[in-house]
């Protein structure tokens, strides 16, 4: 009985190679997918970011697979395996990036509502807060606590301008941030706008309280900033808060 001959290591490579740089094709095309459709709001947000993160895992196998191939075909100069390297560039890029997110968010909490109130945060009145509002703390008492713990430099700004010209000004700096604004009532120092984040357009409600001080020379400003959907908010809400009662403050 004649032996089936094995096949020669670069062959073998050349198959592997194939199958890595088609998985790492596929996890991209999922993720592109995935985001597009969700930045449309052809699909549901976290449904467009799960794809986009399965995608990295695929991108992460893909790369594992990459690594065989080139073992298997070591022989073959690396200078013939172009297209394999930059498929290994590709998905080590995809899944870098995933694997910085966390890092990039540091210690941040899973809270998605931040306010410079926690005892009498500013109410929305033509947003909808959220029904799940309280998922990942339960109780408004556990967020007072863990919001306490991780954000209590987040404090309300005084200015020295009336409420009708400090609330003119903050509606000013949300449409140059892109926001888009729902209600503006200068007479009353309220605010209320949506921002969006990412390419994928992650939706948060922000709204403004602006209450007068010192006979109405001064103005004191609360603010709130609620994600739509998620648990945690990777600190994107604080940071929000900060960045933009500061400019309002020098505005």
């Amino acid at each position: 009985m004649t032996a089936i001959p094995e096949k020669p290591p670069a062959i073998r490579g050349a198959r592997v190679s194939r199958w890595a740089v088609g998985l790492i094709i596929a996890a991209i095309i999922l993720g592109a997918l995935g985001l597009t459709l969700a930045r449309y709001d052809m699909i549901g947000k976290m449904l467009g970011f799960s794809a986009f993160m399965l995608g990295g895992l695929l991108a992460l196998v893909g790369l594992l697979v990459s690594l065989v191939a080139l073992w298997r075909g070591r022989q073959v100069p690396l200078s013939a395996r172009k297209g394999l390297i930059g498929a290994m560039a590709v998905a080590a890029l995809y899944a870098g990036f995933l694997a910085t997110r966390p890092m990039a968010a540091g210690d941040a909490p899973p809270l998605h509502d931040l306010t410079t109130d926690l005892a009498n945060p500013p109410q929305f009145e033509t947003l909808t807060l959220r029904e799940d509002n309280l998922v990942g703390v339960d109780t408004v008492e556990n967020w007072r606590t863990i919001h306490a713990q991780a954000y209590g430099k987040l404090q309300p700004v005084i200015i020295g301008q009336p409420v009708a010209d400090v609330t003119a000004k903050a509606e000013q700096l949300a449409r140059e941030a892109g926001w888009t604004i729902v209600k503006s009532d200068p007479a009353r120092g309220h605010l209320e706008a949506t921002a969006s984040v990412s390419f994928i357009r992650f939706q948060d409600d922000v709204v403004l309280r602006i209450t007068p001080e010192a006979g109405g020379l001064k103005s004191k400003v609360d603010m709130r900033s609620v994600s739509r959907v998620g648990v945690g908010d990777l600190g994107v809400n604080a940071r929000r808060i900060q960045d933009f009662l500061q400019a309002l403050a020098k505005a």
